[in-house]
């Protein structure tokens, strides 16, 4: 079983996109981070990002079709995206969301997510860090 995380529009940007919001870890050190946790868990791990939100569906449907979990930060597609929604809500395995900043702490229209809706959890708020916690769950939960 491999956990597939998928980061969506912008993130590829990590380090030079506003890092007062999500800090200077570049897009290539966050991979090696999320590659080294992996490693140290026993995890398969599939790391991508895009900014074509048709690939990011391609995606979700190759996780749903070998029934693997989902780890996702889909940037701004959490606020706008109803067909990212619907492709998440058939994903078999778990599904976590996770945001590098707090949505809840920013303007009014980052603070509705259609991906919340159909993930099991939500890390929000704490950086990079996010994603290791959501590797570490899926462990917990025996979801690897």
């Amino acid at each position: 079983m491999t956990i597939h995380v998928l980061n969506g529009a912008n993130l590829g940007r990590l380090g030079t996109r506003e890092p007062e919001v999500y800090g200077t870890t570049t897009y290539a050190q966050l991979v090696e981070v999320i590659e080294a946790t992996a490693r140290e868990l026993g995890l398969d791990v599939r790391v991508r990002q895009t900014d074509d939100e048709g690939e990011l569906l391609r995606w979700v449907h190759e996780a749903t079709d070998a029934g693997d979990p989902v780890v996702i930060n889909p940037g701004g597609w959490s606020h706008t995206s109803v067909v990212l929604h619907d492709a998440l809500a058939a994903v078999t395995g778990p599904v976590v969301e996770v945001h590098i900043s707090n949505i809840h702490r920013r303007e009014e229209f980052r603070r509705h997510s259609y991906v919340s809706r159909v993930a099991d959890g939500v890390i929000a708020g704490l950086g990079i860090h996010g994603y290791v916690l959501a590797l570490q769950w899926m462990t917990l939960k025996g979801h690897s």
